[in-house]
């Protein structure tokens, strides 16, 4: 099999194949998907910082390299700024590319929660969207893939609903506050073209709506877009049951294989 050299941004992953001969070496022993599903519900780490090696362990079994990006919270800068951030270590990825053997065709952009909605901004927006004015440069930033774990995909629904403070604390005290919220949504961007998205959701999460997630799927398809709704039954906000989590890592290595990995290439040659 192919070995998917990556990178992944946890909070933002960022997945990368690098391209030659490297490409082809083997996939590492054992059950990629099994072992995620171990990793994510039979370890805990104290501290938040190294805690996120934990997320790009599965990605690294399953034979992608990964980059975990940090970004400014809501406590040190109000939005856009982590959008922008995510936007620069994308652009920082693939200003790198030569330096570590990337495959910038196979950027797979992953993150959980606030992580997720960072991920999908970084995939899913225009460069004419604006986030990119602390990091300019002329290389296209687009991504493969993207997978959402349990991420906001529509925040003009939330910006105004105390119970969902982490909104309100990230966008609400802006007096253009609404304006703000649309722009900062994956939803605002959806059209025709973009990545393909596998989303996994607990249709019991009381801090981010499941109908988030669902809307998000929907309305990618609609555009003709490929999407995919991994739904964990009674899941909350994350922390999800072993069974569960294999289910969900799963479905997200057949994602990854079939529409990055293995995706055959579009023929533009009768176009000419």
């Amino acid at each position: 099999m192919v070995r998917r050299f990556g990178l992944v941004l946890p909070v933002i992953g960022l997945l990368c194949v690098m391209p030659g001969s490297i490409a082809s070496a083997q996939r590492p022993a054992g059950d990629a998907a099994t072992f995620a599903a171990y990793v994510s519900t039979g370890y805990r780490v104290a501290s938040k910082k190294e805690a996120s090696a934990l997320s790009v362990m599965p990605y690294v079994q399953m034979g992608w390299n990964a980059v975990n990006v940090e970004y400014r919270p809501s406590g040190v800068a109000l939005a856009p700024a982590a959008v922008e951030d995510a936007r620069c270590a994308l652009r920082w990825v693939v200003q790198n590319a030569k330096m570590y053997g990337v495959d910038t065709n196979r950027i797979v952009v992953t993150g959980q929660s606030a992580g997720s909605h960072l991920a999908l901004m970084a995939g899913l927006v225009p460069e004419s969207a604006g986030f990119d004015r602390n990091c300019p440069g002329a290389e296209p930033l687009k991504v493969a893939a993207i997978v959402s774990w349990y991420g906001v995909f529509d925040y003009t629904t939330l910006v105004d609903d105390p119970a969902r403070d982490y909104a309100v604390t990230w966008i609400g005290g802006q007096p253009n506050r609404k304006d703000v919220a649309s722009r900062v949504s994956p939803m605002t961007y959806v059209r025709a073209g973009l990545p393909p998205v596998i989303a996994i959701h607990g249709d019991a999460d009381p801090i981010v709506p499941y109908e988030q997630e669902v809307r998000e799927i929907d309305a990618l398809k609609k555009a003709g877009g490929i999407a995919e709704l991994v739904t964990i039954p009674g899941g909350k906000h994350g922390n999800f049951e072993r069974d569960q989590v294999l289910r969900a890592w799963t479905a997200i290595d057949a994602f990854l294989a079939k529409n990055v990995v293995n995706k055959t290439p579009v023929n533009t040659s009768a176009a000419r």
